[in-house]
């Protein structure tokens, strides 16, 4: 898709992690740029509008046009999200929780209005694993984030010894995150596979009310199970 004159301009919405009111997790000015928004990259249409309308009470949904793009769709034909753009329109990349392309779908969709020429800006918000980092008492200076682990039992082991190595010979921190309901059985796996004094940190229900973040050590994780089935969480492990 070639582009002659990139005019609209490719915002990066940030939304709450949790229940949590969005003026308390969000900056005052999300508001007025969501307020000038008329098109809308989402994963799901329901709880965007949801979203919107809590943001915004007076947004007029019924002039206001969602392309859906998420972990299902596919990325050989993306010119349809750039024809707002091309259009002249301004458009707003939404996440289902948290920052946009972190940890979630859309960095293609970022990718080709780069490559388009259209102006990306990304807007501050809440980031879950950012939020784990700074909170864990590991340091910061040298992380990697894994995303979700290997469902298969064998590999996963595989690949927490892995992550356990690099956190002693790099001296970096391992952040990963699960479907909630296989928590505990990731939790599970890493007092198994990893080494005493291998240190964990949980961070579950971030800016939420139950928001709960522990870190101890695998020995002393093992004399008490935290409580973290079906909830949110992420995952830093560190020596």
């Amino acid at each position: 898709m070639e582009i002659t004159a990139a005019k609209g301009k490719f915002y990066l919405l940030p939304s709450p992690l949790s229940e949590s009111p969005a003026e308390k997790v969000l900056p005052a000015y999300i508001p007025e740029v969501i307020r000038d928004l008329r098109y809308f990259i989402v994963e799901e249409i329901r709880t965007a509008r949801r979203f919107l309308k809590k943001v915004n009470p007076e947004i007029k949904l019924n002039e206001t046009q969602f392309l859906v793009y998420n972990e299902h769709s596919g990325t050989s034909d993306l010119s349809q999200y750039m024809e707002p753009l091309a259009a002249g329109n301004d458009v707003g990349l939404l996440s289902e929780a948290g920052l946009p392309c972190i940890a979630d779908p859309g960095s293609a969709i970022v990718n080709l209005a780069h490559s388009s020429g259209y102006t990306v800006i990304p807007l501050t918000g809440p980031s879950s694993i950012f939020l784990a980092l700074m909170a864990s008492g590991f340091p910061g200076q040298n992380f990697a984030f894994h995303g979700y682990l290997p469902v298969n039992r064998n590999e996963r082991s595989k690949k927490i010894r892995e992550m356990e190595r690099a956190a002693s010979a790099l001296d970096q921190v391992q952040i990963f995150i699960e479907t909630p309901y296989r928590n505990m059985q990731v939790f599970e796996a890493l007092l198994a596979t990893c080494r005493a004094e291998t240190r964990i940190c949980i961070a579950a229900g971030l800016t939420g009310a139950s928001e709960k973040i522990m870190q101890k050590s695998v020995r002393e994780w093992k004399e008490m199970l935290p409580d973290i089935h079906r909830k949110p969480v992420v995952f830093l492990l560190f020596h």
